[in-house]
């Protein structure tokens, strides 16, 4: 817990390139934080990665600045040619701090997730856990799993450094026995070896006992929140809230805070808990793939866009439609920087649905959506949201989504689920609707107003088209699969009316889209300088018109857009209107929660915030050109349906673009974030909102992701309900979106500021592949339905694992003596090596790769027993390195140099697996 973890960190992007700086500045001064130390090493592996993948392509890794946008671009190469936003990198790096941070709320009491109370084995269970779920995760694409993952198991490492005495016993580098069960933690104090002397200060340089130092015994402190008690003899954790430092031997040995008495103690433990981050960090990336890492890292193009696709009998029009927009899409915006990183495929039916298709491959998504056929479903309503729901949890956060049916949903009981999911994602949904409507009587409220209200809640839209017209509106899909989208504005209005919606474009945007939705609508556009354009004329001085069943779709030019633009809407009935355009000039966003204790610090909300208390939010804003950029002026939140309500906020800059922003007077129903600011690079102002509507609510569920499942085997997952608002019975929902089989309780009965506890049990099927994740939605609700809230919770499924020993290498043949000495005679020769590999009684190897070495490698089966690997090289590539990774992602390396000059001997050609090559200068900060 390296000091104040404040949970939601600065990406550190300013310093990317140039060496590490603070993240935060900690509520205990001038330490270095789990944020800044997993903010370094992330950063550096990420470039690191990059580096190696453009090398591998053939082109330069030239970064034009340190920002995310231009670590992005720069990663991405020639396939970015046009502006690319970081706001997904940065995301991804947001997912790993908050749970890193979380670590200190959650399991504040638990020595395991600390090291404290010399709980060793317990601690390195937890990290071997974490590291085989997070290898299973990515094998399974599940890339968000892995990072929340990753980011609790990185909390625990790096505490091992600031909470043991390690550097005081004058090692500086990582314990590598952490990260590999097959090693043995050697030379730990007993339970009864007295490790501290007394400290009545509190403040004593190193209070460890000489004889503990001279043996090298490895002790940690023991922390006591509740209780004063600990083994006589023992080193206390220390600080305000550690009981036992006041209980002798008095003191303690933690080194969260860079203190007077302990500036090189935790100066050391911060470059080692750097370096064992990296060390963690470089044998995921092996495990996974370069490509893979990079993809857990939020490195990617574009968007992921997701179709979820109605195949009952009366769709034939409509999925030839979705078709067509996906040909399009992957024909006009492939090698771009517009081409979608991922695509998503999910079929339903009645009753079936899915499975979930996903891949990569822009061919592979053109041969899926070219086998959907129209056939069965029966009765009218279909499984729409059972389809809906697999989307929101199997696409990534801020996907874009797009829902094709004829029909209203029969599953519509999801729909708090579905609402909890769209929030919790921040992933946009728009419905292409082609049938009527009507309301069945036997299905209570399923009618497309449930659609309208899910993709108003979502920032998108619900576009209601004849069949024949569904071509001409499915344009909306080419304009949001693209970089850097962003929302100027969003209202609705309902009952409609006339109303003047101003809202201001800057220089950076480009390709601006004014969609309305509604019935019975006129409007005129008015520009700064005073130039109208009104609904009437297609093709105007502003831009050009379509209308297509209930949607408008206004294209602006694209010259002289900068300033203040007005559109005056006409109609008695209800519509939506949605500014959007391409900038990478963006923001992301959480509401958060203090939490107290030892190591104070910023939740993300899984949920609702709570009613009757200031909101509080954390903002990263993203410039042209990284945070510095920009100029944050107003954050406020804002009202989009009905009357407009504005509440602005006090901010504390946070630095490097994050912002600390708290609002007293919270607006009433829905409503998003709106910022407006300057953008530095051309002095002009620009307006930004959020697309998804949030609300405050008097409810309040707590619950804790704190391990995996295995398949086959019940999960318990305790769950507490409190509210401030009537007492009463409060109904409990719980869904998954892979079916697992759950029990629940019906209802809780509730009393004003208490908490109910109770729980849910969970079992995955004994089939369900290692590596899955499901996401499990609890949602209580009051009996009258007036309040509610959620928590959306993310596990992964793993199995047990038993194999931990890594993959042997072994060069049994070296033919190099045709190299010359003299290199600049080196090209036309060539050496050659032959190797084994083999996985002993494991797992088997799943992957054999170059790591260093420009020749060529070729094996034999990997199925077989002896692996024989082959490697012909010039002589001019003098270093071989080959990486072998088994099924359950243990890595295993082989090293030879045929280097003649003078410098350090070749590494042996048997080495112990374990080894890493890792970067060696790291930086100290203050």
């Amino acid at each position: 817990m390296m000091s104040a973890t404040l949970v939601l960190g600065v990406a550190l992007l300013t310093s990317l390139l140039s060496g590490p700086t603070v993240a935060f500045v900690p509520i205990g001064g001038g330490s270095s934080t789990h944020v800044s130390i997993t903010g370094t090493a992330l950063l550096q592996k990420v470039t690191e990665t990059c580096r190696a993948v453009a090398e591998a392509a053939g082109h330069e890794f030239n970064p034009t600045g340190s920002s995310a946008e231009e670590l992005v671009q720069a990663c991405l190469g020639p396939t970015a040619t046009g502006d690319v936003s970081g706001a997904k990198f940065k995301s991804a790096l947001q997912e790993i701090y908050t749970q890193n941070g979380l670590v200190d709320r959650n399991f504040v009491n638990s020595a395991p997730h600390h090291f404290n109370s010399e709980a060793f084995a317990e601690g390195r269970g937890l990290i071997i856990e974490g590291l085989v779920a997070i290898n299973a995760n990515i094998r399974e694409e599940n890339f968000q799993a892995a990072r929340e993952t990753l980011g609790r198991v990185l909390h625990t490492l790096q505490d091992f450094y600031s909470h043991s005495n390690w550097v005081e016993l004058g090692y500086t580098e990582p314990y590598i026995n952490l990260i590999r069960m097959d090693l043995p933690l050697e030379n730990l104090a007993d339970f009864s070896t007295a490790t501290c002397s007394d400290c009545a200060s509190g403040k004593c340089p190193n209070p460890i006992l000489p004889n503990i130092l001279k043996e090298k015994k490895l002790t940690s402190g023991y922390m006591g929140i509740y209780s004063a008690a600990k083994p006589k003899g023992k080193c206390s954790h220390g600080g305000a809230g550690d009981l036992t430092s006041s209980a002798e031997p008095r003191g303690g040995i933690s080194k969260d805070e860079r203190r007077s008495d302990n500036v090189d103690f935790h100066n050391a433990a911060v470059k080692a808990a750097t370096a064992a981050s990296l060390q963690l960090l470089e044998d995921i990336r092996v495990a996974a793939g370069d490509n893979d890492f990079l993809t857990m890292m939020g490195i990617a193009r574009s968007s992921v866009v997701c179709f979820v696709i109605d195949t009952t009998g009366s769709m034939s029009d409509d999925i030839e439609a979705a078709r067509t927009a996906v040909y399009k899409i992957i024909d006009g915006k492939k090698g771009t920087q517009d081409e979608p990183s991922e695509y998503i495929l999910v079929p339903f039916n009645d009753p079936e649905f899915g499975p979930m298709i996903r891949t990569t491959d822009p061919d592979k998504m053109k041969r899926e959506i070219s086998l959907l056929r129209a056939n069965a479903g029966g009765d009218t309503p279909e499984m729409c949201l059972s389809g809906l729901q697999l989307a929101l949890t199997g696409a990534p956060d801020s996907s874009d989504i797009y829902v094709f049916t004829d029909a209203v949903a029969k599953d519509i009981h999801l729909k708090d689920t579905i609402m909890a999911l769209i929030s919790s994602t921040k992933s946009t949904v728009s419905f292409f609707l082609t049938g009527s409507g009507r309301r069945r009587r036997s299905l209570r409220a399923s009618s497309f107003e449930d659609y309208k209200n899910l993709a108003l809640a979502s920032g998108g839209q619900a576009i209601q088209v004849p069949k024949s017209q569904l071509p001409q509106a499915t344009d909306i899909i080419l304009d949001t699969s693209t970089s850097a989208l962003v929302t100027v504005l969003q209202r609705a209005r309902n009952p409609g009316k006339q109303e003047t919606f101003p809202f201001m474009l800057d220089d950076s945007q480009k390709n601006i889209i004014i969609y309305i939705t509604g019935q019975s609508i006129s409007f005129t556009l008015t520009n700064p300088a005073g130039v109208m354009q009104n609904h009437n004329e297609a093709s105007g001085k502003l831009g050009s018109i379509n209308a297509v069943g209930n949607l408008w779709r206004i294209r602006l030019n694209d010259d002289n857009i900068k300033g203040t633009w007005k559109i005056n809407i006409i109609s008695n009935q209800p519509y939506t209107l949605k500014v959007t355009g391409q900038s990478t000039i963006t923001f992301i966003y959480d509401f958060v929660e203090r939490f107290g204790g030892p190591h104070p610090g910023y939740a993300v909300l899984s949920g609702h915030p709570q009613a009757g208390q200031p909101a509080i939010l954390m903002l990263s804003v993203i410039g042209r050109k990284g945070s510095s950029s920009v100029t944050v002026g107003d954050v406020s939140l804002v009202t989009v349906s009905g009357p407009e309500t504005v509440r602005n906020s006090t901010t504390t800059d946070m630095g490097n673009g994050d912002i600390l922003v708290t609002v007293d007077a919270v607006p009433e129903g829905e409503f998003v974030v709106s910022l407006k600011g300057t953008d530095n690079v051309s002095g002009s102002g620009f307006q930004r909102q959020s697309t998804t509507q949030m609300s405050v609510s008097k409810v309040n569920i707590k619950a804790v992701a704190d391990s995996s499942m295995q398949p086959g085997k019940t999960f318990n997952l305790p769950f507490s309900v409190m509210t401030q608002g009537s007492d009463g019975l409060y109904s409990i929902s719980a869904r998954n979106d892979k079916n697992f089989p759950m029990s629940k309780p019906p209802s809780l009965n509730l009393t004003t500021g208490q908490y109910a506890n109770s729980s849910v049990t969970i079992t995955p099927p004994a089939n369900t592949p290692s590596g899955s994740d499901v996401t499990v939605t609890l949602d209580a609700k009051s009996s009258s339905g007036a309040d509610s809230n959620y928590i959306v919770l993310r596990f992964s499924v793993v199995n047990k694992t038993t194999d931990f020993v890594r993959p042997v290498c072994e060069v049994v043949n070296v033919q190099a003596d045709d190299c010359p000495h003299d290199l600049s005679k080196c090209k036309p020769f060539q050496w050659k090596l032959a190797a084994t590999l083999s996985d002993g009684d494991g797992t088997g190897v799943a992957n054999v790769s170059l790591r260093q070495g420009s020749g060529n490698l070729t094996t034999s089966l990997l199925s077989d027993p002896i692996i024989k690997a082959n490697y012909t090289a010039s002589c001019c590539s003098q270093i071989f390195e080959l990486e072998a990774v088994d099924k359950f992602g243990n890595v295993g390396k082989c090293y030879h140099s045929i280097v003649r000059s003078a410098g350090p001997p070749t590494l042996p050609a048997l080495l112990p697996l374990w080894l890493c090559l890792l970067v060696s200068a790291f930086v100290t900060w203050f």
